[in-house]
């Protein structure tokens, strides 16, 4: 039987320049966030396992654990998201050979320095945990979660960068399989290592690097079969792409590291409140991707969307997936906020919530929801900043929005509402930066239209430029 999966061989036309924009950003969005959520809801379970433990330090050690590893992750998100933006913007100017040596020499790049990267995280792992506000035997334990699973950041790379090739070809199927396929091998082996062998927290760790390499796998082998594959990396294409990649790479990774920053602070201002209120919160970070996933997964969906479109210089497109990704977004949040209103009382019972912790999942599963629609509109505008070439502006936005958008605030809801007014606070600051990027966005949008000229033209000038300086010199 022959796969029904779109593929983009060479020559053919890019998927997402013809047919209705809404439509391809549901089935895009969809897709690629049913292989997110395969991975967020084996973190929840991992939550619930441990929960069931009847150990406070172990589900206050993942809470910390869990913003360093953000921060890992946010190397790898960034460079996706060059891979991506630069491969969908080749498939949508017609050049597929482009679009492969690009996709290669982004895995190439984000290999090596993923490879430094981990190492050293690995080496300052108990100076960030304690860094966190982490002591004792919480500390202990979060430690050891993180050494385990930090070594496996180049094969996240692989998978997540993989995932972004594929979704620039209009592939989410197979992403989306890459990642469910990790899920499953990790929601096998949690309970046989956690209970089964009596792993505990080294269990569940294991099983998330197994995972891992799962998706790894499962990422790369679609682009061979079924994209044309990859090129052998070469010194001259290597530093032909180099300045592209790094245009886009850098600033996405600095927009990235942003969030798990902001969230160390949140962390960090939540801990004053006790382990139970950090527990809390823990609980919060697993649901939130469950419940969102699909608002997650808007950034990763409208970005090859925008990508070709402004590859075939057609902005008209270009600002309605603009509006479209917003629209989609807003309809989501109001559905899944209505759902977890009516089921916050056994969420909280799921977990044996009580006092504070209880108070943090409630507010969670209520109007904190709704506010979520911002951090979707965040996602849905850093999409397009990435993918119109002016990646600088993610980093902007994202760095306002976790620092002025988050400290001053995440201070002042503290003082005023104690534990729940962090969480409070740190919302606030999404609604304010949202409003920010939108406006700006159009800007963006409207100034392309106005002098429309591809990215990687821009790009090919500066590189020329800087090598007519040095040769001049």
């Amino acid at each position: 039987m022959a796969d029904p999966s779109p593929a983009t061989p060479a020559g053919a036309p890019a998927k997402f320049v013809k047919g209705n924009l809404f439509g391809h950003v549901t089935v895009m969005s969809f897709t690629a966030s049913i292989g997110l959520m395969a991975v967020f809801v084996v973190d929840f379970v991992d939550m619930i396992f441990i929960s069931m433990l009847g150990k406070a330090e172990l589900a206050a050690a993942v809470g910390y654990a869990g913003a360093i590893l953000f921060f890992t992750t946010s190397f790898s998100i960034g460079i996706a998201i060059a891979a991506g933006a630069l491969v969908s913007r080749a498939l949508g100017a017609g050049d597929a050979d482009l679009a492969r040596r690009r996709a290669t020499n982004a895995l190439a790049f984000g290999v090596a320095f993923a490879i430094l990267f981990s190492i050293a995280v690995w080496l300052a792992v108990p100076w960030l945990v304690g860094l966190l506000g982490a002591t004792g035997q919480t500390a202990d334990l979060a430690t050891l979660y993180l050494r385990i699973i930090v070594p496996s950041l180049p094969i996240l790379l692989v998978g997540m960068t993989g995932g972004a090739i594929l979704r620039a070809h209009g592939d989410a199927r197979r992403a989306m399989m890459a990642t469910i396929y990790g899920g499953l091998v990790n929601a096998v082996l949690d309970p046989i290592l956690i209970f089964g062998l009596d792993l505990e927290l080294t269990g569940a760790a294991l099983a998330s690097v197994t995972a891992r390499v799962t998706i790894g796998a499962y990422a790369l082998i679609p682009i061979f079969r079924h994209h044309g594959g990859l090129e052998r990396p070469n010194v001259t294409g290597l530093v032909r792409d180099f300045w592209p990649i790094a245009a886009i790479s850098a600033p996405a990774i600095m927009t990235q590291l942003a969030t798990p920053v902001g969230q160390a602070y949140v962390t960090r201002a939540m801990a004053e409140f006790g382990e139970a209120a950090v527990a809390g919160m823990a609980v919060v970070s697993r649901l939130t991707p469950v419940a969102f996933g699909v608002v997650f997964a808007l950034s990763g969906a409208v970005g090859p969307i925008i990508g070709q479109n402004a590859g075939a210089q057609d902005y008209d497109r270009v600002r309605r997936a603009l509006r479209d990704g917003l629209v989609f977004c807003g309809l989501f949040v109001l559905a899944m906020t209505a759902l977890l209103f009516v089921l916050r009382g056994p969420i909280a019972a799921l977990f044996e919530a009580t006092g504070v912790m209880r108070e943090l999942i409630f507010l969670f599963c209520g109007p904190l929801a709704l506010a979520f629609f911002f951090n979707g509109a965040l996602f849905v505008c850093n999409a397009a900043f990435n993918n119109l070439g002016v990646p600088f502006y993610s980093t902007l936005i994202n760095w306002g929005r976790h620092t002025l958008g988050t400290v001053p605030l995440v201070m002042l809801g503290a003082w005023g509402l104690g534990a729940p007014g962090v969480l409070i606070g740190q919302a606030v600051g999404g609604v304010i930066f949202a409003t920010l990027a939108y406006v700006l966005a159009l800007r963006v949008i409207d100034r392309a239209r106005a002098a429309p000229a591809p990215s990687e033209d821009r790009f090919t000038r500066q590189i020329r430029l800087f090598q007519l300086f040095h040769r001049h010199r």
